[in-house]
């Protein structure tokens, strides 16, 4: 577990921030009081406190606050971390938006320090939860759930019919903050399908499994057939309310097949072959889903915040 070293604010961007004794962070708004505060994706920045200390170690003469870092936290090396990562003290929740950022060397902080490490160093992030932190308070961090995109495609797999479904995934799941951490397009091969989705879960590979196409009628639709065939335990409420949320838009969406399960620590969904249907089940499931990932790998308990 980290600790918070500082906290610090100050009300014009560019300048050397202030320590204080507490901050009161606000739901997808910021540091009250802040400059950065407001409706964008860097509302607060944060900043490793041993890597103060080493520019410190160089001779220089550091405040906290000097580099216009709002918290400063020992133990962790921010700037390795992926986009998605999740940060939580006290009752806030942070989520990491960016890795560094363009150095002005014509700001306050640059003229007085003559370098700056916040633009390779520094992260910054948005508020999902509000709260205080305080110098002091336990500081912990999660790393973003991996996903993996499966298309399942005959012509796909064959080279004559472009994957259009694959990519929306990956978008939308970025955009998300899930790093996409493998992809495959593979033939209706009930065999090969199962062996790729297994595979997958057992080297951990990935925490969330997303297949696209044969869930549907086509004899050569196997798909859910694949996906029983490795899960251990069923996950039906996913594909429920997919084709719930899909019957109010056409009736042909009590057709599909589609079939959710977890293997091991991986949960495997599957998910229409249509972009557009892609779209409108991946956002709809997609936000339940953190909390339904987060107790599969035993981060958090049952009860939601």
């Amino acid at each position: 577990m980290s600790k918070v070293i500082a906290v610090c604010t100050s009300e014009q961007k560019g300048t050397q921030k202030q320590a204080v004794d507490v901050i009161h962070l606000k739901e997808e708004w910021g540091i009250e009081g802040d400059a950065h505060a407001g409706k964008w994706h860097r509302q607060v920045s944060l900043l490793s406190h041993d890597k103060i200390e080493a520019f410190r170690a160089r001779g220089a003469e550091v405040e906290n606050g000097a580099f216009g870092e709002n918290i400063i936290v020992e133990g962790i090396d921010f700037a390795t971390l992926p986009i998605g990562t999740k940060f939580y003290c006290n009752d806030v929740v942070l989520q990491l938006t960016q890795i560094g950022k363009e150095c002005h060397h014509g700001c306050a902080i640059f003229q007085k320090m003559g370098e700056c490490i916040m633009p390779k160093q520094g992260v910054f992030t948005r508020v999902l939860h509000g709260g205080d932190i305080r110098p002091g308070d336990d500081f912990r961090l999660e790393l973003p759930f991996r996903v993996a995109v499966i298309t399942v495609s005959d012509s796909g797999a064959a080279g004559t019919r472009a994957d259009l479904s694959g990519p929306v995934i990956q978008e939308l799941v970025k955009k998300a903050g899930y790093p996409v951490v493998h992809t495959a397009l593979l033939p209706d091969e009930r065999a090969q399908i199962a062996a790729e989705l297994a595979r997958i879960a057992d080297e951990d590979v990935a925490d969330l499994i997303l297949t696209t196409g044969g869930t549907g009628f086509s004899p050569r639709d196997w798909t859910p057939e694949a996906t029983r065939d490795v899960t251990e335990r069923d996950v039906p409420g996913i594909p429920e309310a997919m084709r719930a949320l899909s019957l109010q838009i056409t009736p042909r969406a009590m057709l599909s097949r589609a079939a959710a399960g977890i293997r091991k620590g991986a949960l495997i969904i599957n998910l229409p072959g249509s972009p557009k249907a892609v779209t409108e089940c991946l956002e709809y499931i997609l936000p339940p889903l953190s909390h339904g990932l987060s107790i599969l790998k035993g981060t958090t308990g049952n009860c939601a915040r």
